[in-house]
């Protein structure tokens, strides 16, 4: 504790704000259930305490820019660990040790990317010069996707680290969370039909969907009778995402209304419009894209966290718990979104294609982190009630699987 305070006060002299903020979260962190307790021995393992402080240590004792990467990743990581467990102590969630460790690393991309978007956002509304300091748009992007391929190693490997020390301790279990807590749910438990909402009938709803996948295919064969490959992939991939739904309802009797297979359909169709042009045509609709796909990532990430959340009776997630993991989870996902993207980019430049997912600077892949945000929002305030039947049946399966 005694490095934070002196790392705090280092940085208000030398004006670095970012160790500043850091270290006060840190230490906020770290003697917050001291505090709470009013006990100064309740305070983490010197275990943690280490990992927290290692950048510190490191930027000290080892002058390697190495570890400007993973090794404050890996800190973060560390904090929020530490953050989960105090919050399932001190609030009603309950979680078990296995998933604390799987929230931990996503919420350490998560936290990544917030990081960046508010780095992005005061540079444009205060013309700060946290990530937009004068080098070119590329250039920066490349060093925030350098950062994300740092955070995505660190957020795996201390998500290895804890589950086992976790096996060797079991500090996240108390007398709370063996309890058989009821399932209070998250939304209404009643479940609601999206088709009953669209003011479309379900024979309207499947042409639709019909009248896309024939477009689809329609570009497809065009990529491939030009050998285009941006066409040939974008529409190839998204003709093959239209068929899930009916998949996992015939193989695997998962209800996927046709609302929400229409739901699916169109994020993928809108997507590829804009690889056929309206990307550079209207540039809001690369916003509409993103939000509408991060709408489709949170409903499966929704629907997942409930079923679990029903079918493991220690796991209580009260609704604000929902709410912050489904966000949590859109976010890291677009984290490995956009590392996808950009590999896939960089790679078709060295093979001399065109980039089949291309992108544009560092402003392009904050707004897309912002708008998939936007549709997290949209799903968890007002679109969970449409996912109640695919979760409970998810649980079932799980159940069944493990013969609960």
């Amino acid at each position: 504790m005694l490095v934070l305070a002196g790392t705090a006060y280092r940085g208000l002299v030398t004006r670095r704000y970012g160790a500043v903020l850091f270290s006060v979260v840190a230490l906020a962190i770290v003697v917050g259930p001291a505090v709470a307790l009013r006990d100064p021995t309740v305070i983490p393992p010197w275990f943690f305490l280490l990992l927290v402080c290692l950048p510190i240590l490191w930027d000290t004792v080892v002058p390697f820019s190495l570890g400007t990467g993973i090794v404050p990743s890996l800190s973060l990581a560390t904090l929020g660990l530490l953050f989960v467990v105090e919050i399932h102590h001190f609030t009603a969630l309950r979680l078990v040790p296995w998933f604390a460790v799987v929230l931990t690393v996503l919420s350490t991309l998560a936290m990544a990317a917030l990081l960046n978007v508010l780095r992005w956002t005061a540079d444009v509304l205060f013309s700060t010069s946290f990530l937009l300091d004068g080098r070119t748009q590329a250039a920066i992007n490349t060093a925030v996707m350098v950062e994300f391929v740092y955070v995505t190693v660190a957020g795996v490997l201390a998500g290895i680290i804890f589950f086992y020390y976790f096996r060797r301790v079991t500090d996240l279990s108390d007398s709370r969370t063996s309890e058989t807590l009821p399932f209070t749910g998250a939304t209404p438990t009643e479940s609601a039909l999206l088709s009953e909402r669209l003011n479309l009938s379900i024979k309207r709803q499947r042409q639709l969907a019909r009248g896309m996948q024939v477009l689809l295919a329609l570009t497809f064969g065009y990529g491939l009778w030009t050998r285009q490959l941006p066409f040939l992939v974008n529409a190839g991939v998204a003709l093959a995402i239209t068929f899930v739904p009916a998949l996992l309802e015939r193989d695997f009797g998962l209800p996927v209304e046709p609302g929400l297979a229409l739901w699916i359909t169109s994020a993928v169709f809108l997507h590829v419009l804009g690889t056929a042009g309206l990307y550079g045509l209207l540039p809001p609709w690369d916003a509409l894209t993103h939000t509408f796909s991060a709408t489709v990532v949170a409903a499966a990430g929704y629907a997942t966290l409930r079923a679990i959340y029903i079918h493991t009776p220690s796991i209580h997630l009260p609704p604000w718990a929902m709410f912050a993991c489904t966000l949590v989870f859109v976010l890291a996902a677009g984290v490995v979104w956009e590392l996808l993207e950009f590999a896939i980019d960089r790679s078709a430049l060295l093979l001399g294609f065109d980039p089949v997912l291309a992108q544009h600077g560092i402003d392009d892949t904050i707004v897309d982190l912002i708008f998939d945000a936007v549709g997290a929002v949209i799903v968890a305030a007002w679109g969970t009630v449409y996912l109640v039947a695919v979760s409970d049946y998810l649980a079932l399966q799980l159940e069944q699987r493990f013969d609960i």
